[in-house]
């Protein structure tokens, strides 16, 4: 991943709400977990304590890597989208020139990418493909099924 990770106002308040809860009650919910596994007795024998002790470790590195990623963030706006090439948010046609069928994908953040709703995220191979393609272009995309060739047919917001 990059050191710069690129989302959406929207997708930074989910991922700051996220947080909070996780600092708040997620912690909470773990103390209290612990307690009552240690109350249990041995803590030596305690499967209960050990499952809440690593579900403890499991929440904070959560909570850190949210925390990288919030502060390594830089929102984007759509209005600021150079549609001229294949950039970040942007909506791309392409047509798989081996199959001809036409497909339109969203480039997003790691964060933000989901194939059912066609967002690609801007590291996967046919993201790292797209980037910087203009319409016209051929982008050979190396996938671990194969390769791929996209003609870019739109780009759009």
């Amino acid at each position: 991943m990059s050191d710069l990770n690129y989302l959406t106002k929207e997708t930074l308040a989910q991922m700051k709400e996220e947080l909070t809860k996780l600092k708040s009650s997620g912690r909470a919910e773990i103390a209290r977990q612990i307690a009552e596994a240690r109350e249990k007795g041995d803590l030596k024998e305690n499967a209960e304590y050990d499952a809440a002790k690593e579900a403890q470790g499991h929440h904070e590195a959560k909570i850190a890597q949210l925390e990288t990623a919030i502060v390594s963030a830089r929102v984007i706006d759509a209005k600021d989208i150079d549609i001229s090439k294949v950039s970040i948010l942007s909506k791309v046609t392409v047509t798989n020139l081996a199959s001809k069928k036409t497909v339109v994908y969203q480039i997003v953040s790691e964060k933000e990418a989901d194939l059912k709703l066609g967002k690609i995220s801007v590291t996967s191979p046919i993201g790292k493909g797209l980037l910087g393609k203009v319409i016209g272009d051929i982008a050979e995309v190396t996938a671990p099924s194969g390769t791929f060739r996209f003609q870019i047919e739109n780009i759009a917001i």
